[in-house]
C-alpha cells in the first residue's frame, strides 16, 4: 500500500492535480495535512479529472504526527545540497530509483510533499525516512508540486499499476525474412534504376546499416519493400515501352 501525503498546501488545485496523477498512477490513499478547504464546485475538483468521483471526496485528515507513526515514509524535496557530515536531505534517491528502493519495504509507504513555496522543512525532513529529489537544472530546480507529483507517482507506477493501457509490445520488430525480402527488393530496385554496378554494394551496404538502425516493424517493413517494387515495375514499364 502506497498512499501520497500533502503537508499544508496553499492551493486547491494542486491537491487536485495530484489526486488525478494518482488515479493515473493506481494510488487510491491521499492524506491531507492542514489542508485548504477543497469546495466539490472549485478548483480541486475542476483539476482532478476522474479523482474527483473518489480519490478526493475520500481524502483523509491527518496531522504529520499520524504519517510518521504509521508509515515507511518518503520525504520528497527541491534541495539535495547536502553532504555526509550535514544529512537532513542526505543521502537522497531520484524517483527514478524510488520503485527498486521501496520494493522489499514491509508495511505500508507514505511519499510525503510539502508546500509549494518551501515544501518540507527541515525539522520535517529529519522525521521522514528516505529523502527523494527530482533532477533539475541547478539554477531552477524547484518544480511545480502538482508536477513534481506526478514525476515521482509515474516513476513509482512499477509497484502501483498492474496493467497498463498499452499492448505487451509498442515496438514489434519485422521478422529476419521480411526484413531480407526488403533488401532483394532495394536490389532489384538499384538495377532497374542503373545505379552503377561498381556502387551497388556499397548502396546495399549503407541501405543495411540505415535499416539495422531504424529496426522497423513488420508493417513498416512490408511498406516500404512494396514501395521499392511499385517504383522498379514503373521503370521497367517505361524501358519496354
Amino acid at each position: 500500500m502506497i498512499s501520497v501525503a500533502v503537508v499544508d498546501a496553499e492551493t486547491p488545485g494542486n491537491v487536485g492535480t495530484i489526486a488525478r496523477s494518482m488515479k493515473n498512477f493506481g494510488l487510491s490513499e491521499l492524506l491531507l495535512v492542514d489542508p485548504p478547504e477543497l469546495d466539490p464546485d472549485g478548483e480541486a475538483y475542476g483539476f482532478a479529472g476522474q479523482a474527483r468521483d473518489d480519490i478526493l471526496p475520500n481524502a483523509r485528515t491527518v496531522t504529520f504526527d499520524d504519517i510518521v507513526e504509521n508509515y515507511h515514509t518518503v520525504a520528497c524535496t527541491a534541495t539535495t545540497n547536502e553532504d555526509p557530515a550535514n544529512h537532513v536531505r542526505y543521502p537522497a534517491t531520484t524517483p527514478a530509483d524510488l520503485a527498486d528502493s521501496l520494493r522489499d519495504v514491509e508495511g505500508d509507504i507514505c511519499v510525503v510533499f510539502g508546500r509549494e513555496r518551501v515544501g518540507l522543512s527541515n525539522d520535517e525532513l529529519a522525521r521522514l525516512d528516505v529523502i527523494c529529489s527530482i533532477p533539475a537544472s541547478a539554477s531552477y530546480p524547484v518544480l511545480n508540486l502538482g508536477q513534481a507529483a506526478t514525476i515521482v507517482l509515474y516513476e513509482l507506477r512499477e509497484l502501483t499499476v498492474a496493467e497498463t493501457q498499452h499492448p505487451e509490445e509498442l515496438h514489434t520488430l519485422a521478422e529476419t525474412p521480411a526484413v531480407e525480402g526488403l533488401h532483394e527488393e532495394f536490389d532489384r530496385f538499384l538495377g532497374a534504376i542503373g545505379h552503377p554496378e561498381e556502387k551497388q554494394h556499397k548502396a546495399r551496404r549503407l541501405f543495411r546499416r540505415v535499416l539495422g538502425r531504424a529496426q522497423p516493424t513488420g508493417r513498416e517493413t512490408k511498406t516500404l519493400r512494396g514501395l521499392f517494387r511499385q517504383a522498379r515495375q514503373r521503370i521497367e514499364r517505361a524501358e519496354d515501352d
